[in-house]
């Protein structure tokens, strides 16, 4: 090998290099969704007492909304599945009132803003998607329908259609005007914004073209043999 191949080789080598770190490195960026437009109602007072539909589906409320009075309301609703929101010691005073008539997911986390809630992010988030690619309808309630619930409403819909915090936030409030998730939860969702858009990022497809793993031996093998020189048995 004379002097200009040599050249050329050692020119050749990093380009390859680095086209593979680049297709190693390639990624398809997932598309989402548009969030549904917000249809206005005047918030009274006493509209923090019911639930409301934040996206088609999916109802964000107080507990007084899955009291055993409100039964038949529910099912009129076309409700199926049921987040209960609470904190252990809770547990005797807001539990699941319907067992036998809806699907439950119990939630235990207190409304504190020390409180680690994004772990519970990937236990709702599913249990959400499943309710309602299968056509039923889902119930999100905590104590008032104010803070650990919201939380998970607003995770949820940044998951589902790729916005910010601010942005999930800005939406539920303006159909739920008394949401108000503790600093400590706000915060949280702000840490999760690059997590969730991260496990959503998929590696796109090494091109065919990329070296096999023997043909990258055989060449690192090559290039041994070339660096020993002749008085080792290498070619010149």
């Amino acid at each position: 090998m004379d002097n200009d191949d040599m050249e050329m080789d050692s020119q050749e080598k990093p380009a390859q290099q680095n086209g593979v770190a680049e297709a190693l490195c390639s990624y398809d960026t997932p598309s989402y969704p548009v969030l549904p437009a917000i249809e206005m109602d005047d918030w009274q007072y006493v509209m923090r007492r019911t639930m409301q539909e934040i996206i088609p589906g999916l109802y964000l409320g107080p507990y007084a909304a899955a009291a055993k009075s409100k039964m038949q309301e529910l099912k009129d609703s076309g409700i199926s599945h049921i987040v209960c929101v609470r904190e252990f010691r809770e547990r005797n005073l807001i539990r699941p009132n319907h067992p036998d008539d809806f699907q439950y997911l119990v939630v235990e986390v207190e409304d504190s803003s020390m409180a680690n809630i994004i772990p519970h992010f990937r236990t709702v988030n599913p249990f959400i998607k499943f309710a309602l690619n299968n056509g039923g309808k889902v119930l999100v309630h905590g104590s008032a329908g104010i803070s650990r619930s919201v939380a998970l409403v607003i995770a949820y819909i940044m998951e589902t259609y790729g916005v910010t915090t601010q942005e999930a936030h800005k939406y539920v409030q303006s159909i739920r005007f008394c949401s108000n998730p503790n600093e400590g939860f706000m915060h949280q969702l702000r840490e999760y914004e690059p997590i969730y858009r991260a496990m959503h990022v998929v590696p796109r497809a090494l091109p065919s073209t990329l070296p096999t793993q023997k043909s990258c031996k055989r060449s690192l093998d090559e290039d041994e043999d070339y660096h020993k020189g002749p008085n080792k048995g290498g070619k010149f």
